[in-house]
């Protein structure tokens, strides 16, 4: 029960990775609330587990970040472990990418990140204990291609954690990335779906070759990243800021 009496919070919570360390903050003893469009997954996923909260909000609508934050805090407490989880993973070919894409994946993925921990932030004091975490990906610290917006972005999360902790360095709160490669969770079966139609192979040929983009060509299950997480948030890792963990199997970068 290390995190008991304090508050924590996930974006998209609902499903997959925000899902998993969501309930593993929750069985630490935190109150977590979860954050997502489906108010109705929340509400269920909430009603299973007295330590999960939802909160509809969508990271890409500034208004609903901010609101639901405040909303957050002054009913659990000010937000000790933020992890900015929401993303959008949508491939597309540089040569079709449209701007209106290409600015979804932004506001999702990094202003939307930008805008959770920034609101996080202010429910605490500059002396408080923290952790931020903001969940990029192995495409944020190596090109991916066909996902150009999505590489983009999260290079954008990766240098947004890192000039955090360096303008926050000293105190109590830290600021670290997670980088997972590809992980075995509803989206990667939505895009294995998709390969699979496009290319006219099995969905298990599809599976096969996203689990090819990680170093030991198997996919990652979602405990591994959420045990990573877990560290992060602990005491132990109190020196460990600004840093990338990567977690694919093998050497990234």
């Amino acid at each position: 029960m290390e995190h008991q009496g304090r508050h924590a919070l996930v974006t998209g919570g609902g499903t997959g990775i925000g899902l998993g360390i969501a309930t593993a903050l929750a069985e630490a003893g935190a109150e977590v609330t979860i954050t997502g469009r489906n108010l109705d997954r929340l509400q269920a996923l909430a009603d299973q587990h007295p330590r999960l909260h939802a909160l509809q909000m969508d990271v890409a609508e500034e208004t609903s970040v901010r609101t639901g934050i405040a909303d957050a805090a002054e009913a659990r407490g000010p937000i000790a472990i933020c992890v900015a989880n929401a993303g959008l993973a949508e491939p597309a070919p540089f040569a079709k990418e449209t701007l209106a894409h290409w600015r979804q994946i932004m506001a999702t993925n990094l202003d939307g990140a930008f805008l959770t921990i920034q609101a996080a932030m202010a429910t605490l004091g500059r002396d408080d204990w923290g952790r931020m975490i903001g969940v990029s990906s192995i495409a944020g610290v190596r090109g991916l291609k066909t996902a150009i917006a999505y590489t983009a972005s999260k290079h954008g999360l990766i240098g947004m954690i890192r000039g955090l902790s360096e303008e926050y360095m000293g105190g109590q709160i830290t600021f670290n990335a997670l980088c997972p490669g590809y992980v075995d969770t509803p989206i990667v079966s939505r895009n294995a779906a998709e390969i699979a139609a496009r290319q006219g192979i099995s969905e298990a040929e599809a599976r096969a070759y996203l689990a090819g983009g990680n170093r030991h060509k198997t996919l990652l299950q979602t405990d591994e990243i959420t045990a990573a997480a877990l560290w992060l948030c602990s005491d132990a890792a109190r020196s460990v800021n600004g840093q990338t963990i990567q977690i694919a199997g093998g050497q990234v970068s």
